[in-house]
């Protein structure tokens, strides 16, 4: 980090960059990881990144808090879904239990238990979602060294699908 100003920036010899982390599938390479959550076409609703090492349940409570409200019948927009499908890297009692007091039915497959939940049907669409999003080079491999920069180029990649979505509909 270089001093410039009252900020400090990442100079040129800096490795890595704000917001990664070993990578525990990639020889501990540093990485970084997008977390998503999807509506059920694979609209994405919220989004963030964090360093490669960190658990993907860490994410999961200040995703759903990100969720901007949702407009549709008269009334008062409704600004949590309903229901949370996720896999078993999220089954936690106390995550299950916040997902209830915010009411919405958490969905989420058992830890230690035979596959074949039957979630794998809705589990595709935010795979898919995924498989959109790192289309776009950019956000596949990581250049950047600052995480406000990669965060935005995620945000403009979700704007894009959303786009994208809405050309197809038409």
């Amino acid at each position: 980090m270089v001093a410039r100003g009252r900020r400090r920036q990442s100079c040129a010899s800096e490795k890595g960059g704000s917001e990664t982390g070993p990578s525990p599938v990639d020889r501990a390479r540093s990485g970084s990881k997008h977390h998503l959550l999807v509506d059920a076409t694979g609209i994405p609703l919220a989004w963030t990144v964090t360093g490669g090492n960190r658990h993907d349940v860490t994410q999961l409570i200040p995703l759903v808090d990100r969720v901007p409200p949702v407009r549709g019948k008269v009334g008062r927009p409704r600004r949590r879904p309903e229901r949370l499908t996720a896999d078993r890297g999220y089954d936690y009692d106390s995550h299950r239990r916040q997902l209830r007091e915010r009411g919405i039915r958490p969905e989420i497959a058992r830890r230690k238990t035979e596959h074949g939940s039957g979630l794998g049907r809705h589990r595709w669409v935010v795979e898919r979602t995924f498989a959109w999003l790192h289309k776009l080079k950019r956000l596949l491999v990581r250049y950047d060294r600052r995480q406000e920069i990669h965060e935005a180029f995620l945000a403009i990649g979700c704007c894009l699908v959303c786009f994208r979505r809405l050309q197809n509909s038409l």
